[in-house]
């Protein structure tokens, strides 16, 4: 939980929520559901704004978190593909961070077909680990290291694939959108750059000595205030 609390609240998380909430364009009244809502920061600030919110998650503790943080919505612990929700009962859906955690896109995408109405509005996003920027002076390794990062998650690279997948799925009106976070704190990002080291090291993608001397020269980037990532999510929309 953790985690997931310090990525709503690192710089720009609350930008991209608002502009999913742009995209999404519902009035006071609305219904929405969001799905893999996590610890309910989004749930919450879309109750503030008038909306009906039911927050989904997969984890319970997850879910035990977001209903301290929005006790006035509805929530349910479930799996994306199999909401617990009526046909066409939502204005609204909407889906972060979730989709390079799942092997196939397809039904859970249909799932949201089901819970919305005709006309309602899918908004739909997070990061595409291909699209990941570091800088650095050895590039060609640094994006074997990427590789290594991409290594540990289940669909690295699915957030390209919606557009097509809300296509062929029947919404209409399909729209992308491209919000980038530019990262030049090293302390915030070196969490993941060790992770990312170390899962290169693992798929035998680079030695040890590599990573450590990668490492370092990050590490010393962070201390000349050279440091730099550019974090790019994309934000796909669409009509049912």
């Amino acid at each position: 939980m953790s985690f997931l609390e310090r990525i709503e609240e690192r710089p720009g998380a609350a930008e991209l929520r608002a502009a999913s909430y742009r995209m999404l364009g519902l009035k006071r009244g609305a219904t929405c559901v969001d799905v893999a809502c996590g610890a309910g920061h989004a749930v919450a600030e879309l109750a503030k704004k008038g909306l009906k919110v039911t927050g989904v998650d997969a984890d319970p503790d997850a879910i035990e978190a977001a209903r301290e943080r929005a006790p006035g919505a509805m929530f349910h612990v479930a799996h994306s593909d199999e909401l617990p929700l009526e046909d066409e009962s939502m204005d609204g859906y909407r889906a972060l961070r979730l989709f390079h955690l799942l092997e196939d896109s397809a039904p859970t995408v249909a799932e949201a077909y089901r819970v919305l109405r005709p006309g309602g509005r899918i908004v739909l996003g997070g990061q595409d680990y291909g699209f990941v920027l570091i800088d650095s002076s050895d590039q060609d390794l640094t994006d074997v290291i990427r590789l290594g990062l991409e290594s540990r998650t289940v669909s690295p690279r699915a957030t390209r694939t919606l557009r097509d997948v809300l296509l062929d799925t029947g919404f209409t009106d399909v729209e992308v959108a491209v919000h980038t976070e530019v990262v030049t704190d090293y302390e915030q990002m070196a969490p993941q750059l060790k992770s990312a080291a170390e899962a290169a090291v693992d798929k035998a993608l680079i030695t040890r000595e590599d990573a450590a001397g990668w490492l370092r020269e990050q590490a010393g980037r962070g201390r000349r205030d050279r440091f730099l990532a550019v974090l790019p999510t994309l934000l796909v929309g669409g009509q049912r």
